[in-house]
């Protein structure tokens, strides 16, 4: 293959594939054979002027014909004539392939350099933001005054359930208001953030919707966490007050903050006729912090708005009834707690708390779902796939909805749970703690397909947007970063003004400058408009100079039959060379057969991401949160040498 530096615009219209794919050089078809396009990033090549044509060759390819304006190296146009460019697009079509090269070639010739030339013509851009559903008016009523209308209307009916006690509505709210009359004796009102510190009790649940009654928003605290850590939430978010159980208690002791038992109570705020003033419906829900890079924790203020807005959608998705039963076993600190306490309540359902480790034994779940007639319930996925493990989970009959988020939702895992459970609808949600719990949502097939489970829609008044490297919209099937705007983010981070300007930012994307926040996660759009999930943009590692998406090989590697669950790593302490691990829960009664594992990512993946060592584990290391713990996965034993004879 010959290699040519081509700065004609016939050549250059093959950077709409280095555009799309980030690659060093780009194949293209000329009538005496294929030569190797060099372009770089930065070149520019203006004056330019070429007619583009597409002419369907067979089923998903298309050869895109450019006009030869200028000579190619050692050539003229008359040995040459017009570039045929062969590109196979699968599902994007030869129209939005012609439009790409148009709207390419237009910047190129204004003189742009290849890194900034547009390939997203007015059709595509278009077709991109129409994804997003149209606004609608957000709610203005927080989720606890709804509470309170609920219980107004249906006092009597049980609301609660958890350490053996039974709560009514009318009870529930009763004792919160006591929790809320104690903390307005304290001088706790709107603006306030009240610390909270407990296992998971009912008690607990009782203690959230005291605070928020209060006017404060609610800090939740591990008591498993270093008293150095407590303290340093507690600081940044800058607590009026610490509500605790008696048995984390001995963590407080001496603190500048002052402590108050969790259960403490004083003359009862009036919930009946409540109304949440506007200084309490603009203010803060919560604050719930999550691990920083700089291994200070970062602390995301939630606005009463941006939940009260993701739990309509979440009403208006999924319509719990009075009969239905949403089980709480999610830990507190982790935002996806914030729907499992709430929800229920707003709706007029019954809610029942797991006991306080229940949600790392998926044999407990199974009894605690069959035994109280559970509807509703989340799974972090690695979860999930323990749990559709156990030999009776078609005794969880009850359940009727089960919702995955946290963590990619392997295919393999849906369809093991529908198999057992076949009347249960399986939801896939994403969203980032800084954007409401969840922005997009996915109803599963039955069966999903191997090719992964999508992340879904945006939901309810929340914009989507995939940008590339340089801000603008990615084309269709091109990764790029996804950022969020609408009635889902949060204020920014207690504290941390510079890193609140870093991830909070504007844009003008669709035609008007609006607040987002950058996720940091690659995502694609299907042109049926659901985002598809790639990886960290912080997590790519680069494998002998080439980029690798380490979800890409968990993915392959969890479609082999063998294969219950997968984590692969990049390992740096194995020897002179980084190196891929792939750790591998194997289904019950199977074997980690590393040839057979290596086979099988061979048929699908180039050699370079093909992990090297393969380890066996009979369940991944798991987060308090119930994600994976990657920094808990073991180092792989030395291999040991056979010797000859």
């Amino acid at each position: 293959m010959t290699r040519i530096d081509l700065d004609t615009a016939a050549a250059v219209a093959a950077v709409l594939v280095h555009r799309l794919e980030g690659l060093d050089a780009v194949g293209v078809a000329l009538p005496d054979g294929t030569v190797t396009v060099a372009v770089g990033p930065d070149s520019t090549l203006s004056g330019v002027v070429s007619q583009v044509r597409s002419a369907p060759r067979s089923p998903g390819r298309a050869d895109v014909v450019v006009g030869v304006t200028g000579p190619v190296e050692g050539a003229t146009v008359a040995d040459f004539g017009p570039v045929t460019l062969s590109f196979g697009f699968d599902w994007v079509g030869a129209d939005h392939t012609t439009e790409r090269l148009e709207t390419l070639l237009q910047s190129l010739d204004a003189g742009l350099p290849v890194r900034r030339a547009a390939v997203v013509g007015p059709t595509e851009r278009k077709l991109l933001l129409s994804f997003n559903p149209p606004p609608t008016a957000a709610p203005r009523i927080p989720v606890h005054e709804l509470i309170c209308r609920q219980a107004a209307r249906t006092p009597d009916r049980l609301a609660l359930r958890g350490d053996g006690v039974d709560r009514t509505y009318r009870q529930l709210l009763d004792d919160a208001s006591r929790v809320a009359g104690r903390l307005r004796a304290d001088g706790v009102g709107p603006g306030s953030v009240v610390g909270l510190c407990t296992e998971r009790s009912a008690d607990m649940v009782v203690a959230v919707l005291g605070i928020l009654l209060a006017g404060a928003a609610y800090l939740p605290l591990d008591p498993t966490h270093p008293r150095a850590r407590l303290d340093v939430m507690l600081d940044v978010a800058d607590a009026a007050l610490v509500l605790v159980s008696a048995e984390a208690a001995p963590l407080f002791e001496g603190h500048r903050v002052p402590v108050r038992p969790l259960t403490a109570g004083a003359e009862p705020v009036a919930w009946q006729d409540y109304q949440a003033p506007a200084s309490v419906v603009d203010g803060l829900s919560y604050v719930i912090f999550t691990s920083g890079s700089t291994g200070q924790p970062k602390g995301v203020q939630m606005t009463h708005l941006s939940l009260a807005n993701r739990l309509a959608w979440m009403q208006d998705e999924y319509r719990l009834r009075p009969d239905d039963v949403v089980l709480h076993k999610t830990p507190y600190t982790f935002d996806v707690s914030v729907w499992e306490l709430l929800w229920a309540f707003a709706a007029g359902a019954r809610l029942v708390v797991a006991p306080a480790q229940a949600h790392r034994d998926p044999r407990e779940l199974v009894d605690l779902i069959e035994r109280e007639g559970v509807t509703t319930v989340h799974f972090v996925p690695s979860m999930l796939s323990l749990f559709v493990g156990e030999d009776d989970v078609s005794r969880c009959a009850s359940l009727h909805r089960v919702i995955c988020s946290g963590e990619a939702l392997p295919p393999k895992v849906v369809n093991k749970l529908t198999e057992s459970l076949p009347d249960v609808e399986v939801h896939n949600l994403y969203g980032p703690t800084e954007a409401a719990i969840d922005v997009t949502a996915w109803a599963c097939r039955k069966p999903e397909p191997d090719s992964g489970v999508p992340i879904g829609r945006p939901i309810t008044n929340v914009a989507t947007y995939v940008l590339d490297a340089d801000g603008d919209l990615a084309p269709l099937g091109a990764p790029g970063e996804l950022v969020l705007g609408g009635h889902c983010l949060a204020r920014g981070y207690a504290g941390r003004p510079d890193l609140t300007a870093d991830r909070f930012v504007r844009v003008e994307v669709s035609g008007t400058a609006e607040r987002v926040y950058r996720t940091g996660d690659l995502v694609w759009w299907s042109p049926a408009g659901h985002l598809n999930y790639v990886g960290r943009i912080d997590t790519q590692v680069k494998i002998r100079g080439q980029r690798v998406e380490l979800s890409e090989i968990e993915s392959v590697l969890n479609r082999h039959p063998l294969v219950a669950n997968s984590v692969v790593v990049l390992r740096t302490d194995l020897g002179t060379t980084p190196a891929l691990v792939a750790y591998v829960v194997p289904e019950p009664d199977a074997a980690c057969d590393d040839l057979a594992l290596r086979a099988h990512l061979g048929e699908h993946l180039p050699d370079h991401m093909v992990p090297l060592r393969y380890v066996a584990l009979a369940a991944l290391p798991a987060t308090a949160n119930g994600k994976v713990d990657r920094r808990a996965l073991p180092v792989p034993q030395p291999r040991t040498r056979r010797r000859a004879g």
